[in-house]
């Protein structure tokens, strides 16, 4: 596997030697002081080039990079799919190589530059032929901290949490299990997730983030949560589905609480209590049910 410093003279190296590349920035986890380095970190790379055209005439050119497993590139898959893309402003090529590295890479002409560059707070530059690359603060991951939620959207994540969750009683008690587990991930956990994010972020004066999809959660929360946390995912089967349901309304009251109190805001306990009420009610209601109550 190719070293760091050997890809960035190879990122470095062909952008000093192609005259259509002006200027290289980075973003993402690489840019991220901190961010734990290790073998599957991306290099998130931009082009700003004086035109696109001669790119996409002769795509051979990322050859360059290595050889790959797989590329992607969005902007075609988009323009499939009917959606408005500009080529003639910038293009992405998502590139897996063999050798374990990855490269995403965007060109983009300076005015695309002009209007995407320090919007996002993890921006390193790399190079400057032109100095044409606006002055921006030092690079910090402070978009990506939790937010301290105002008491109408504490409100809103509680009331829909409660209200989705006997979705899934009711798709289990239906036998409708692919139905009952998409509910809890593509919805109620939503809601968990968020709620959990607050927890950290009042028990660190809201100052970092925990990560794409919560993934640095198991730092920053007791283990007993961070066990209930795992048995929300245990959905192999219709028993251990309505456990996890049952864990997930658990741990998301004992948050919702605990956030309520901190933060002084007010914790609808009767709508709670009423819709696990519900579905602890479906959980034993019997298959050949004519009436719910």
């Amino acid at each position: 596997m190719r070293t760091e410093r050997e890809m960035f003279d190879l990122i470095l190296g062909f952008a000093k030697n192609d005259k259509r590349v002006r200027a290289v920035y980075m973003n993402g986890s690489r840019t991220n002081p901190n961010v734990p380095k290790d073998i599957f970190q991306d290099y998130d790379i931009v082009y700003v080039v004086e035109e696109t055209a001669s790119f996409l005439e002769d795509e051979n050119w990322i050859d360059i990079f290595g050889e790959l497993i797989i590329k992607q590139e969005p902007d075609k898959l988009d323009k499939v799919l009917g959606r408005d893309v500009d080529f003639s402003m910038s293009f992405t090529y998502l590139m897996q190589f063999t050798d374990g590295n990855r490269i995403d890479l965007h060109i983009e002409t300076k005015k695309a530059m002009l209007k995407e560059y320090g919007t996002d707070k993890l921006t390193i530059k790399l190079l400057d032929k032109d100095k044409c690359l606006p002055s921006i603060p030092l690079s910090t991951d402070e978009d990506y901290w939790v937010k301290k939620p105002s008491k109408e959207k504490f409100f809103c994540v509680c009331n829909e949490f409660w209200w989705v969750a006997p979705y899934s009683a009711k798709g289990l008690w239906r036998k409708e299990l692919l139905f009952a587990i998409e509910m809890m991930n593509g919805y109620s956990r939503k809601e968990l997730m968020t709620m959990l994010s607050w927890y950290v972020g009042i028990n660190t004066n809201f100052s970092l983030s925990i990560g794409k999809l919560g993934k640095y959660l198991d730092k920053y929360l007791p283990t007993d949560m961070w066990e209930k946390l795992l048995k929300t995912h245990d959905t192999k089967d219709y028993e251990t589905t309505w456990n996890a349901l049952i864990v997930m309304c658990e741990l998301f009251d004992e948050v919702a609480i605990f956030v309520s109190k901190s933060l002084g805001f007010e914790y609808n306990n009767d709508e709670a209590n009423k819709s696990f009420a519900f579905i602890k009610h479906i959980k034993q209601l019997p298959k050949n049910s004519k009436k719910i109550y």
